[in-house]
This record gives C-alpha cells, structure tokens and sequence, in this order.
C-alpha cells in the first residue's frame, strides 16, 4: 500500500470521496480507516439495490449505510434524516462516497461515452480516466452534517498492473485476484480538504465536485499515460510504503477465522451456519423494505 498526500495519524468524522473501479474500492477506505483507527466507523452510501444482498445489505443498513437512488428518484429527506440520527446518536463517521454512481469499466466504453457527452453538454471538462461525478449525494451529506465534520477526504486510487501491453487501461482487480495478488501495488493518494474550502450551495458545489475529479484524472493520467515511462505507476509528490503491525490484523483474523471454522468443522455448526444465510437474508431483506 502505497500512500501519497495527507492522512492524519489521529481519527476524524469525515466524508471520504472516492473514485471508483471495482469492490475492492470498498476494502480501500478500511485500509485508511485501519491506518487512523478508525476501522470500525467506516460507513457508505450505497446504491439502492445493494440493501437486496444476503446479510450484508441488512448489515450495512444497521451499521449506518445510506441507500439511495439515482437521478429523479433520489430522496433528499430519507438521507438527511439517517445522517442526523447518526449524528444524534453521536456516532463516529468515516462516510464513504463514490461520486461517479458507477465503476469505471473501460471494458463498457457506452458508458464513459455517455459520460463524457452529459460533460460536454453541461459545458463541463470532459475526464478520461473517471466519469463525470453526481453531486446530490455529497451535498446533501456535506450540508447536513457541516457541523460535526472534521474534513472531508479526497481519495483517489489506482492499481498496478491495470494497463495491457498497448498501453490500454484494463479493468481494475476482482476481489479475488486482489486477494491473490494479481495487483503488486496499490497507490492511495489523500487531500484532506476543510469544510470552509467547500461552497455550499449545490450549483456552486457541483463546479467544486467537478474541479476536485479534474484533478483525480490528471493525477491518473500521469499514473498511466506519462511519456516518461519513470513517472508512470505512481503519482506524484513523496509516498510512504506504507506497513501494518500484526497486532492491528492478527486479532480480528484470528477471531473470524476460529469462529467460522468451529462452525464449519461440526456437523450442527454448518447446520447453523447454511440457516444463519437462508433466514438471516429473509429478515434482513424484509427489515430494510420497512425501515431504510
């Protein structure tokens, strides 16, 4: 892991904006939060289909996950009311939003394409290597919880081994192939930017949003597109090679891994465990249609 710019050592409440290319865009944000501390209270905004996923769309829910829609059907009030119970209940936030509504796929070129055409229309820069960012997720987060924030992250991400032997960008890692190292190297560039930096007003802070993903797709540019073949695979400015301790994962493996493998090596156990996914979906699944 690889970090370049600005990641406070101490925890903060913080939306953490982030390009995004893949899941593993998801374990990136525990990789900071683990860095500050933080692990725990890392919480997303999540596209409306996602609450359907077995356990974990229940989990995320509860844990202080946003679900929304998209475009028109976007509910302003359903997602300013869970962040000010979140805020009320004074819960530790690390919200984390992808601001593209969707992973760039240079594999799906329709959608970039469409992208890059809502841009040009909107007399907005057109971007290469990210798609153009939706703002009403961020501004609604941003402008209700102003007050309990600390600073906002921006976040943006590259993987090695993600560019084929044209020079082509491919897709970025499946979790498995990332768990499997398939990617050497993952290049993590921070800006922490202060709340009074940021307009509030929505127009204003749609131009802002826009600007902050120009800078994301120069620095991604130059990450894989320089001329000079030495300054590729890395942004610029100084980087830390950055190492755990085994005290901060070793517990937490071990206590997943004995608790999962005691249920898996008894017969009773993956009884318990096949009944745990099949009803603990059902009730999850009918818990987040009545209550968001």
């Amino acid at each position: 892991v690889i970090i370049y710019g600005d990641l406070p050592k101490n925890k903060e409440n913080v939306i953490y904006l982030s390009n995004h290319q893949c899941t593993v865009d998801w374990i990136i944000a525990d990789m900071l939060a683990i860095r500050q501390n933080a692990l725990g209270h890392v919480r997303y905004v999540l596209k409306d289909g996602l609450k359907w996923l077995p356990l974990y769309g229940w989990y995320f829910s509860q844990h202080g996950g946003v679900y929304v829609k998209r475009s028109a059907n976007f509910n302003e009030k359903e997602m300013r009311e869970k962040l000010r119970a979140q805020m009320k209940a004074e819960t530790p936030m690390y919200l984390v939003i992808f601001p593209e509504g969707t992973r760039y796929n240079p594999e799906i070129p329709k959608v970039i394409a469409d992208s890059q055409s809502f841009a040009e229309k909107e007399g907005l820069a057109i971007l290469k290597h990210v798609l153009t960012p939706r703002v009403k997720a961020t501004h609604v987060a941003i402008d209700t919880m102003k007050d309990y924030l600390d600073a906002v992250y921006d976040v943006t991400v590259a993987y090695e081994g993600t560019v084929d032997h044209k020079g082509q960008r491919k897709l970025a890692p499946s979790m498995t192939e990332f768990l499997c190292k398939e990617c050497p190297r993952v290049h993590i560039f921070i800006d922490r930017i202060e709340l009074k930096d940021i307009p509030e007003e929505q127009m204003y802070m749609r131009r802002w949003l826009h600007e902050r993903f120009e800078i994301k797709d120069k620095l991604l540019i130059e990450f894989y597109d320089a001329k000079d073949s030495k300054r590729r695979n890395k942004f610029p400015g100084k980087s830390v090679h950055s190492k755990l301790s085994l005290k901060k994962t070793l517990p937490s493996l071990m206590f997943l891994g004995g608790l999962t493998a005691s249920m898996l090596l008894t017969e009773s156990g993956r009884k318990l465990y096949v009944k745990t996914w099949i009803y603990g979906t059902l009730i999850g699944c009918l818990w987040v249609s009545i209550k968001p």
